[in-house]
């Protein structure tokens, strides 16, 4: 057990390092804002790089969740269509998180309290939708598998969940009233 806890502490570290993405600090992304021609070049860069990122840290989150859950063929074969379904279904998710970082960063310089607002209520609801998808697919797998299974997996995904959301909100700066 120790083996496996070292592995995925390794691996865990491989996958906050795939997942740290500098999206600049707000005043550069305003300045850069000032030139169109360049942010639309930056832009679609930017999304190219996350895409690249996301397929990254799909790979590790997948290959961690191999090594932890500790499948035999029959398990897996209930195990990995039901944890596909669950990644596409969190991949929307992870697209409305981005587009939130990408308003904060926007209004950065001038947030208002009707801004912070919209946004804090909107993470908020993003959460909680998270939430209820991993609770959809705990009892997906409990149902297909059984409890223990289902419980692991949810403890690994939190755990993963909580690094990539560490790693992104590691480099925002905390909101201020202009």
């Amino acid at each position: 057990m120790k083996i496996v806890l070292i592995s995925t502490m390794s691996a865990l570290v491989t996958l906050a390092t795939l997942s740290g993405q500098t999206t600049g600090t707000p005043a550069q992304a305003s300045a850069e804002r000032s030139v169109p021609e360049a942010l639309s070049n930056r832009e679609l860069n930017t999304r190219a790089y996350i895409e690249l990122l996301r397929s990254d840290v799909k790979k590790a989150k997948t290959q961690i969740m191999g090594q932890i859950m500790l499948l035999d063929a029959d398990q897996s074969a209930k195990f990995w269509p039901i944890y596909t379904s669950f990644e596409k279904e969190l991949t929307a998710i992870g697209d409305e998180i981005l587009a939130l970082l990408q308003n904060y960063v926007s209004h950065y310089d001038n947030m208002t309290g009707a801004v912070a607002d919209r946004l804090a209520l909107k993470l908020l609801d993003i959460e909680q939708r998270r939430n209820q998808l991993k609770k959809k697919y705990y009892l997906r797998v409990k149902g297909g598998l059984d409890a223990v299974t289902a419980a692991r997996f949810l403890q690994v995904e939190n755990q993963l969940e909580r690094l990539i959301d560490l790693q992104i909100t590691a480099d925002l700066p905390v909101v201020r009233e202009q």
